[in-house]
């Protein structure tokens, strides 16, 4: 008898998890989802390890690391990476119900900690990244999601994606001391004098090719294999060769030195980094003008790469409809939009949603039981923070280049015979590299195509907001002259 009550309980815990995530109506089973959920977490685990080195290394306007300190402390970003992604995923899968994943966004970590942060400290920083994700609730729960979405062409939508997945790239290379900068001469140089000629270059040029190598042939998980892998050979070729820290006078030095940390599984509170953030420092700081731009910019990259991504792995998933549209699009948006505030809160950089979540798709995951899963492991990657700081960027590089390479394969989408839009695309995307910033590449797009249009006799055709954001843009352009001008 007890032993029918306990099969009864069993059973019905069992059918109200799949009655809540609807697993058999999408037709899916309990471990289909944990094979999904456990492939979408190898895919993209990769950015517990990337997002510290790309925002931890990254100094502010005062010279200060995230956590208010004279160095950087990347267990400590690894430990907020993994615990925001992971609180967020899961949120995602109760709330939304589908199988996508939410982590630090590449590109978004980029702007942040090379734009933004180097004009402001980290606290106001991560303040304008919190209030971009109120702005986009407040949009979701408006619906006014939909005037933002149409106000911009979808071809420079794609170009701001593409520019930002060179601009990734760009990073990747000049970490890995791939492309340097010269003296005298060309601006720019490959290796060292022009020639590959260290220990360092010679695992990353190897980490990178086994990398490409993964992704081509599509194996599972195949940018953290090649961060790990990458990882272990430049930690052997250290021991063996011992090339040293990067200096002056060892020019053929690691960028960071590969060692094995004193301790593999430690806890590193990530609640510590709430306390980092200041929602409106950014305005007493710099202009008006520039923060509302870096908002602007913020919420443009989060908010089109999120629509790119859940239309895209949810067709796959076979969960969008006839229509294009997707069931609890509002509930997945809204999540989504929260990530981007908690990234900010937790000093992580904005949460969003990943492509990555494909490979769990591809195991068969149709619902969010598969981000629970994911989102567990993620919490779970908390106590093994301290293994970042074996990663050396010779390591991390190669996973930099093949996500630019990644997203820049929507460029097909971009019409380049139609000059209208190819022009301002193609300011977009090769400013963003050229000059180290992503605002000013999507800034030159959108000037670009206003212009291109009125002088074409098509203003009409401008959108009310597009106006506005040229405007803007004018002026952030403007801002010198304007302050000479006026003996500012």
């Amino acid at each position: 008898m007890d032993a029918d009550c306990h099969s009864s309980r069993v059973s019905d815990t069992s059918s109200g998890i799949d009655r809540f995530f609807a697993i058999s109506a999408r037709g899916s089973t309990v471990s289909r989802e944990v094979r999904g959920g456990l492939a979408t977490f190898f895919t993209m685990a990769y950015i517990v390890v990337l997002n510290p080195i790309i925002i931890g290394n990254a100094a502010d306007v005062q010279k200060q690391f995230i956590g208010d300190g004279s160095a950087p402390n990347l267990p400590l970003i690894a430990a907020g990476t993994a615990f925001v992604a992971g609180i967020m995923t899961i949120l995602m899968g109760v709330v939304g119900r589908v199988p996508f994943a939410m982590a630090a966004g590449l590109g978004i970590n980029a702007l942040v900690a090379f734009n933004i942060a180097s004009v402001m400290t980290w606290e106001a920083a991560m303040g304008l990244v919190f209030l971009e994700g109120i702005i986009i609730a407040i949009l979701v729960l408006t619906g006014f999601r939909v005037a933002v979405f149409n106000a911009i062409p979808a071809q420079l939508k794609t170009a701001i994606s593409v520019g930002i997945g060179l601009f990734i790239a760009l990073i990747g290379f000049v970490d890995a001391g791939f492309v340097r900068r010269v003296a005298a001469g060309p601006p720019l140089e490959m290796g060292i004098r022009g020639a590959l000629t260290s220990w360092p270059l010679l695992v990353f040029i190897i980490g990178l090719l086994v990398t490409v190598v993964l992704v081509a042939r599509r194996v599972k998980g195949a940018i953290l294999i090649g961060i790990v892998g990458t990882t272990v050979l430049a930690v052997i070729v250290e021991q063996l060769a011992k090339p040293g820290a990067l200096s002056a006078d060892n020019p053929a030095g690691w960028a960071s030195v590969p060692s094995l940390p004193k301790e593999i599984v430690a806890f590193h509170n990530p609640l510590a980094l709430f306390t980092e953030f200041d929602p409106f420092g950014a305005f007493t700081q710099v202009s008006v003008i520039l923060a509302i731009l870096f908002v602007f910019t913020l919420l443009i990259t989060d908010f089109f790469d999120t629509m790119g991504t859940i239309v895209g792995v949810g067709r796959q998933a076979g969960l969008v409809d006839n229509d294009g549209t997707l069931p609890r699009t509002k509930e997945i948006l809204l999540v989504d939009s929260i990530g981007a505030a908690a990234g900010g809160a937790g000093s992580v950089s904005s949460n969003t949603t990943y492509i990555e979540s494909a490979a769990g798709v591809g195991e068969g995951a149709r619902t969010g039981l598969a981000s629970v899963v994911t989102g567990v492991l993620f919490l779970l990657a908390i106590f093994f923070a301290p293994l970042v700081t074996v990663v050396p960027y010779e390591a991390a590089a190669p996973a930099l280049i093949v996500v630019g390479f990644l997203m820049m394969t929507s460029v097909r989408d971009i019409d380049f015979s139609d000059y209208e839009i190819s022009i301002p695309a193609f300011f977009t995307i090769v400013l963003m590299p050229f000059t180290y910033s992503i605002s000013n590449g999507i800034g030159a797009g959108f000037i670009t195509y206003v212009l291109i249009k009125v002088v074409k006799g098509k203003s009409r055709e401008i959108h009310p907001l597009m106006w506005v954001v040229a405007a803007l843009f004018v002026v952030y352009f403007a801002l010198g002259p304007i302050k000479i001008l006026f003996g500012v």
